[in-house]
C-alpha cells in the first residue's frame, strides 16, 4: 500500500485550497442574468391544490442584476415594473425569486393573508433542451401559496403555473 507522507499532503492541500479561494472570489459577469426580461406566468395551465385551474396570465417586465462567485452561484435583485423588488439567488443552476404579496387571500370575513410567490427557473434551450448556460430564454415555474391557517382553514391555498424569463435587453 502506498502511504503519502503527511508533509507533502498539506501541502497539495494548502496549494488546492489557495488556488480555490482566489478562484472563489473573483466573480465573473457572464454566469449570470443581467438585463431587462419579459417574465409571463401562463395561467391556461395553472393548477390550485394540485387541480388544473384557470388562471389569469401574467406578464410583467424585470430588470435583473446579478453576480457570481462560481457558475450557478449568484446572487442579485429583480425590480418588477409591478412596483415590487426582491432578491434573486443560483444554486446548482436554477434561480429562485421570492417575494410576498400582501392581501393575496379574500378571507370570508373580509380580511386578507398574504401570499409568499416564489419563481424557479432555469436557461433553457428553445427545443427544451436541458439547461443551455448562454439561453436568453429560462423557464419554469411559478408557486405562490398562503400560510397554513390563513383565514381560520388550516389547508393553505397553493397555485403553480408554468413560467418563462425571456431576455429583451
Amino acid at each position: 500500500m502506498l502511504r503519502v507522507p503527511a508533509v507533502l499532503t498539506a501541502a497539495v492541500v494548502g496549494a488546492l485550497g489557495g488556488a480555490a479561494t482566489g478562484a472563489e472570489a473573483r466573480a465573473n459577469p457572464a454566469w449570470g442574468i443581467n438585463g431587462t426580461y419579459v417574465a409571463t406566468s401562463n395561467g391556461e395551465w395553472a393548477r390550485k391544490n394540485e387541480v388544473f385551474y384557470d388562471q389569469a396570465s401574467l406578464r410583467s417586465t424585470w430588470t435583473v442584476s446579478t453576480s457570481c462567485s462560481y457558475p450557478g452561484e449568484c446572487t442579485g435583485t429583480v425590480h418588477s415594473d409591478w412596483g415590487w423588488t426582491a432578491p434573486i439567488y443560483a444554486r446548482s443552476g436554477v434561480w429562485y425569486v421570492k417575494h410576498t404579496i400582501e392581501d393575496w387571500v379574500p378571507c370570508p370575513d373580509g380580511s386578507t393573508a398574504p401570499g409568499l410567490q416564489t419563481f424557479r427557473f432555469k436557461p433553457m434551450t428553445p427545443e427544451g433542451a436541458n439547461a443551455d448556460p448562454t439561453s436568453t430564454t429560462l423557464v419554469g415555474e411559478d408557486i405562490t401559496t398562503s400560510p397554513s391557517g390563513a383565514c381560520g382553514v388550516n389547508k393553505p391555498v397553493y397555485i403553480n403555473m408554468p413560467f418563462k424569463l425571456v431576455k429583451v435587453a
